[in-house]
């Protein structure tokens, strides 16, 4: 990746590595990739519309959160992350002095440390490592811009069934779509119950487009569900602004829940709706053990 600053104000992937340790420190120590996110974007002071900028021509992720992904790749290198396999960051130590933390020096430690690993007489150079990085990264993201673009294609009722589908998968039940024309943007609702003993009934929203929510467009559904629900969700291919973020979580307002394409994608995978993940068997031939005979 170049270090070259593509746009004013994005910053490059190593000059979030100190921000992503600060972040996690302020959740307590670990987090999930969403929580860390919204701290750093916050922590390195990046604006909305340096947010907005996509990862690649049509990325399901921002160049932000691509670069975070590289961010966090490097920490985990180095030794100072961990994640889990429900996608939960944790610092490995407790006692972290960000302070004393170079990220120069950081990068620098892992680029040797990965030729350490290569055979002696290999001539890959630290760029190429960067480039295998790079599309390690790519195809993680490349199953989401791919069903990102297959949502985008299919119509407005067919999507509002799916966020339907999900609901149910995910616990909520007489969920109905209404998708009435006046009806303040509301496409469904649904009761969900807690631990067997709550219920809560939500109103959610639908917006199948690769733009921003906006903060305005979160204050609009929230006047429309004022009195006709407990919580509000809104779910869209695209993402939300910060100040939309903000908006569905301030004090003294009915709560909203935000779904974005990156979370609604990982959503489909976790239900398998519409998607599936194999396993591919990896066969290692163990010479040492024939050797041994």
């Amino acid at each position: 990746m170049a270090r070259t600053k593509i746009n004013n104000g994005l910053p490059t992937f190593d000059e979030l590595i100190v921000p992503t340790v600060k972040a996690i420190q302020e959740l307590g120590g670990s987090g999930s990739i969403e929580e860390i996110n919204n701290k750093v974007y916050g922590i390195a002071e990046i604006s909305d519309e340096i947010l907005q900028i996509p990862h690649g021509e049509e990325g399901a992720v921002s160049e932000v959160d691509y670069r975070l992904a590289w961010s966090r790749t490097y920490l985990k290198k180095y030794g100072l992350l961990e994640n889990s396999s429900r996608g939960i960051w944790v610092l490995s130590k407790a006692d972290i002095d960000v302070t004393k933390l170079d990220h120069i020096e950081i990068v620098r430690t892992v680029r040797d440390k990965d030729k350490l690993k290569l055979p002696p007489e290999s001539k890959i150079s630290p760029e190429k490592i960067e480039q295998e990085v790079t599309e390690e990264l790519d195809n993680a993201e490349e199953w989401k811009e791919h069903l990102l673009n297959v949502l985008y294609d299919i119509s407005p009722s067919a999507f509002e069934r799916l966020a339907q589908r999900i609901l149910r998968e995910s616990g909520f039940f007489q969920v109905e779509v209404t998708g009435k024309v006046g009806d303040g943007g509301i496409d469904g609702k649904g009761i969900v119950r807690v631990s067997g003993l709550l219920s809560f009934h939500v109103i959610f929203q639908c917006k199948r487009y690769k733009g921003s929510v906006t903060p305005s467009q979160i204050r609009d559904f929230r006047g429309a569900m004022q009195g006709r629900a407990d919580k509000g969700l809104v779910i869209t291919t695209g993402t939300f602004t910060r100040e939309a973020i903000k908006e569905a979580t301030r004090d003294g307002a009915p709560p909203i829940d935000l779904i974005d394409g990156e979370i609604l994608c990982d959503k489909l995978k976790e239900l398998r709706l519409g998607v599936e993940t194999k396993l591919i068997e990896s066969v290692e031939i163990k010479d040492e053990w024939f050797n041994g005979l």
